[in-house]
């Protein structure tokens, strides 16, 4: 009697993620909003930008007064709230992926560098890492901003490059623990040039934990954009941030209090799924155990 061939690692891996229940729910929270940002031109019923003040503060469907030409109502300028909402998912997903793009390769790049060569080196990029560390994220932030002004370029370049530091702590123990293997020893021995075996051998062995704290920056990233934008100088009018909807409705807080809830209940779920997503990816990339086998 032969024995049987043991199941391939992926297809172990991707049983273990279709039971964990934290993973799938915060995959599909994330696939429904991406699916509204690509789709949100066939989704949008009016354009979100249209004003017509004769239609300000229309009641939302479930009002006696409401209708469905604006199902959730319009806002204090009579634009559209659905269509305003819809479009806002784009512009929260675009400053969390790209903000997290721009940290992941600083704070990476910085990582594999302090982790791999050690020494003086390392010792420059701690002080580096120390010196971000000292300054608080969203104070600076508003700082730069209030001299910038706000953008959509801006906002998304400030964010990325104070959020970076998470990244290169995390790589640079990652990378310190894959330089002392016997892989990267032999990599070595052999004549690899250096940059060979940072990308060969040491990235990929690091990109586990890499993935894990992109997710939970992209959460942080996207909590940030809207705070800065409730403040006044996050993306300016008439952008449809999910942030700018909540400031723009709260001055209406206590007569339409859907304009602030629903925005508000939007970045709270997809802030949950994220962080979610990134749990379930920290225990879907922990070593395999003979009984998954």
């Amino acid at each position: 009697m032969t024995d049987e061939a043991p199941e391939p690692r992926w297809r172990v891996r991707l049983r273990r993620a279709s039971r964990h229940g934290g993973f799938v729910a915060g995959a599909s929270v994330i696939l429904v909003i991406v699916l509204m940002a690509i789709l949100a031109p066939l989704l949008m019923p009016h354009d979100p930008y249209l004003q017509d003040l004769s239609k300000r503060l229309l009641p939302p469907v479930w009002d006696a007064a409401g209708s469905w030409t604006h199902p959730l109502g319009t806002d204090h300028l009579g634009r559209d709230f659905l269509s305003r909402l819809i479009l806002g998912s784009r512009i929260s997903l675009l400053v969390g992926v790209s903000a997290t793009l721009i940290a992941g390769l600083v704070g990476a790049t910085l990582g594999l560098i302090g982790g791999y060569f050690g020494g003086r080196v390392d010792a420059v990029i701690m002080y580096v890492i120390a010196t971000r560390l000292s300054l608080p994220g969203i104070l600076t932030a508003l700082a730069l901003l209030a001299v910038v002004k706000g953008s959509l370029v801006s906002v998304i370049a400030v964010l990325g490059f104070l959020l970076w530091d998470r990244f290169a702590l995390v790589v640079r123990s990652a990378t310190q623990q894959v330089r002392a293997q016997d892989y990267v020893a032999a990599a070595i021995a052999v004549g690899s040039t250096q940059a060979r075996i940072l990308k060969r051998e040491v990235l990929p062995n690091v990109m586990s934990p890499l993935i894990v704290v992109a997710t939970l920056e992209m959460a942080a990233a996207i909590l940030a954009e809207a705070s800065l934008s409730f403040l006044g100088l996050g993306l300016p009018p008439p952008n449809a941030s999910w942030g700018l909807l909540v400031s723009e409705g709260r001055n209406f807080m206590f007569f339409k209090p859907y304009l602030i809830v629903l925005p508000g209940a939007l970045i709270i779920v997809l802030v949950i799924a994220i962080n979610a997503l990134g749990d379930g990816l920290r225990d879907l990339a922990s070593p395999i155990d003979s009984g998954d086998d």
